[in-house]
């Protein structure tokens, strides 16, 4: 005797009654990037992705809640750049503006602000150089202030994405002496050193000017080093998990899953985005049905939280029934 599994295939209400793996739009976060000066304009390697001025960013917000789509992550480009990447301790911080009037606009939105110096230092490095080389514990001290002046201007999240020894734990005891305990962190806590980030850094203007980002973002190589850069931050006082990329890197997620009981996020990149939407402008695949495909996958690895430039997409699909 064996099983016949395909009875329970037969038909659309069948194959739904039974689905182990469900997307929702809750499911998902939405990266925006904010300019602090200028007008809009569009992000020639991700089409569809704007860097908006805050009046368009205003109306991407009242586009989302109506998609159902409650939470974004925004990214700052400030009109200036220096060594130390002072626009980023500034009440003029674009992300703080920006969070100011989304708070006023949409109070019910869900506010997540991207925590780093790569968009706001001349030379593109995540912090403070020291000899050519990332200062781990100065770019700290720099790091909390920045995180201060966040909360202060009203985020939901802070997220720390530089991949420094002590993060975690230095952002929490800031925030914690300031008032802010309440404040949770979703640390970008195992965060490869990956090509996959090529658009993105044409869309928040973050080019390394020399070297690369290696001795501070993760050999793609390292598992089990993957595995406990994530339950360090959890040690240190994450509320939340995150695995950068997506694609390349179910594995880890699955792996990080099984060994914490804290949400975990996986952020879809801007590679991977472009990489589909090079392959829908060439009818290449069947778009819709391969993105919500993708999108499952994530959460059936173990994805409890989405980061993706597809979620309106998503959210759209999901509406009409997919």
């Amino acid at each position: 005797m064996f099983k016949r599994l395909r009875r329970l295939r037969a038909t659309p209400t069948l194959r739904n009654l039974v689905r182990e793996t469900r997307l929702s739009v809750a499911d998902f976060i939405a990266p925006l990037f904010v300019r602090q000066e200028g007008k809009s304009a569009p992000i020639a390697s991700m089409p569809g992705v704007l860097q908006m001025d805050l009046e368009d960013l205003l109306k991407e917000c009242a586009l989302l809640q109506e998609l159902g789509i409650k939470a974004l992550l925004l990214f700052g480009l400030p009109a200036h750049k220096d060594a130390t990447g002072s626009s980023a301790l500034c009440e003029s911080h674009p992300v703080a503006t920006a969070t100011r009037a989304i708070k006023e606009n949409f109070p019910d939105l869900c506010v997540v602000a991207d925590l780093c110096f790569c968009e706001y230092t001349d030379h593109g490095h995540c912090g403070i150089l020291k000899n050519g080389i990332l200062d781990n514990d100065a770019t700290l001290e720099i790091l909390a202030k920045q995180a201060i002046l966040l909360a202060q201007s009203g985020v939901d999240i802070l997220a720390p994405s530089t991949m420094l020894d002590g993060m975690v734990i230095a952002l929490r005891q800031a925030l914690d002496a300031k008032g802010f305990s309440h404040l949770p962190i979703m640390s970008y806590s195992t965060k490869f050193a990956s090509s996959y980030y090529g658009p993105f850094r044409e869309a928040a203007n973050s080019a390394p000017s020399f070297g690369d980002r290696k001795s501070y973002q993760m050999d793609f190589s390292n598992r089990r080093e993957a595995i406990l850069e994530s339950l360090e931050d959890e040690i240190q006082g994450a509320d939340i998990l995150m695995v950068k990329p997506a694609l390349a890197y179910l594995d880890m997620v699955r792996d990080i899953k099984e060994r914490t009981l804290l949400p975990l996020a996986l952020y879809n990149v801007s590679g991977e985005y472009s990489m589909f939407k090079l392959a829908q402008a060439h009818n290449l695949i069947d778009y819709d049905n391969l993105l919500l495909e993708t999108m499952t996958a994530f959460k059936r690895a173990g994805a409890d939280i989405i980061i993706s430039y597809h979620a309106k997409e998503v959210a759209q699909l999901l509406q009409k029934g997919f």
